[in-house]
């Protein structure tokens, strides 16, 4: 059963969004609160797979709330739910460390794979940002001071990479390259530490920026 918590200062949209989840299979939501310091650390006790962080203005103090978050729960997934989808507001989600961002005109049916996806593949953007997420790379790729932070990575760690963006969880990645799963999470901390990535999501992104993947192995 997959663990969520949903942050958002309105209790109405909380109540909402906890209304759709509770219609999912397989997931619950166990804490929910709105956007403060205090209330945010209390999340610990439940232990939660997914984060939730509705972002309705965007300003310093939303992306803070998920830097904030990501420091204090590594080992959670922070999906961000906001109607901003313009190239400020995404490039600024990605790097304070969320593993997804979702239209808040997404459809039930795209949410819900939007959690799954996070859980199964830790990232997710949809479709409506994908041209968004190629003008930003490709901004990227015409700097001439970025040098390639993947460059120093080996052959098995690139093979961890592309089966990562194609959805395998580990267990999977694990039995396609004849490893146990263990080696598997080593492999992905070791990438991130080379790469200078916060999350997985960093990684698949500068993946695409330096042509190791394309949109479609998403």
């Amino acid at each position: 059963m997959l663990k969520v918590a949903i942050i958002d200062d309105h209790k109405l949209i909380r109540d909402s969004l906890k209304l759709m989840i509770s219609s999912f299979s397989n997931m619950e939501v166990v804490f929910e609160s709105v956007n403060d310091p205090f209330l945010l650390q209390k999340i610990n006790d439940k232990k939660v797979d997914i984060i939730l962080l509705h972002i309705q203005v965007p300003h310093v103090q939303s992306y803070e709330a998920c830097i904030r978050l990501h420091e204090l729960y590594p080992n959670s997934k922070i999906l961000i739910l906001s109607q901003y989808d313009d190239k400020y507001s995404i490039r600024k989600i990605v790097e304070c460390g969320a593993h997804g961002y979702l239209s808040k005109n997404s459809d039930p049916e795209q949410f819900q794979k939007a959690i799954v996806s996070i859980h199964k593949k830790g990232f997710y953007f949809d479709a409506d940002i994908a041209e968004v997420l190629h003008d930003i790379l490709l901004i990227g790729k015409n700097s001439n001071k970025l040098s390639d932070p993947l460059g120093k990575l080996s052959e098995r760690e690139m093979e961890v990479i592309k089966l990562a963006a194609k959805g395998h969880p580990n267990t999977l990645i694990a039995d396609k390259m004849f490893i146990n799963v263990r080696t598997v999470e080593a492999h992905r901390k070791r990438i991130m530490e080379k790469a200078g990535a916060k999350n997985f999501t960093n990684v698949i992104l500068k993946a695409l920026k330096h042509h190791y993947l394309t949109i479609r192995d998403l």
